[in-house]
Formats: C-alpha cells, structure tokens, sequence
C-alpha cells in the first residue's frame, strides 16, 4: 500500500509538472473499501489523460505467510507527447513493474550465459569441500 502511495504523490507531480492554466476536471472517480477483510479497489481518469486504478486484497489470510497484495496501472501523456503506462504488482516479493518506457537489462553475452549453464548443470563443483 506505501508502494501506491509514492504512485499517486508521483502522478500528482507529473500533474502539476504541466502546469495548467485552468482545473483539470475529474471525468470518473470510485473507490470500495476498505472492507472487513482488508479488500479494497479505486480507480480515476483526469481530463488531461491521466487514468489510475488499483485493487488490493490479503492473501493466505490466517496463515503464517499472510500479506497484502496490491495490483494497479496508471497511465498518463509525458511532456514530449509519448504514452507512459505502467502495470505493477506489490507483495510480499516486493514492488513488480511493468512498462515498455522501463529500462531492461542489457543481454547475458553467450560465453557467460554458458558458464552459468554449465554450473547449473553440475552443482557438485561449487562445493569447495567437494574437490579436495
């Protein structure tokens, strides 16, 4: 949920970062819960493009790997006219984005990728102990 937080303070300042000369107006707004079982769900769209929705729920309820899960998008216009949309997952393994404007790692170069393949394939020889 703090992960949803910095989304929305980071969409207000995109917002403002545009500077309008008049409101902008709320097209569509809506939000449910939080309800008893720690469900929730909103959602808007601004009159500048700016649309955001996210539904949270706990997972495992009662058991010893209870956590919240919060799943949402936001999309908005950036200053050079491109189209930002971002999905993301929150939970226990952490903040999951996803978005083509996202950096990506560069690829694993062949001779690296076929150590790692050849170290997966025998586990026996990371053991130090194993070679004396």
């Amino acid at each position: 949920m703090k992960e949803s937080v910095i989304f929305l303070a980071a969409l207000i300042a995109v917002a403002r970062a545009q500077q309008p000369t008049s409101p902008i107006p709320i097209l569509r707004q809506s939000q449910e819960g939080p309800n008893p079982d720690g469900s929730y769900k909103w959602s808007y769209e601004t009159g500048n493009g700016i649309a955001a929705e996210e539904e949270g729920h706990l997972k495992n309820a009662g058991a010893e790997n209870e956590a919240m899960e919060a799943i949402g998008q936001f999309s908005y216009t950036d200053p050079e006219g491109n189209k930002i949309q971002l999905e993301y997952i929150a939970n226990e393994d952490g903040f999951q984005p996803k978005g083509a404007h996202l950096p990506t790692p560069p690829p694993i170069p062949p001779e690296i990728l076929k150590a790692l393949e050849w170290n997966a394939a025998h586990p026996e020889e990371d053991n130090i102990d194993s070679r004396k």
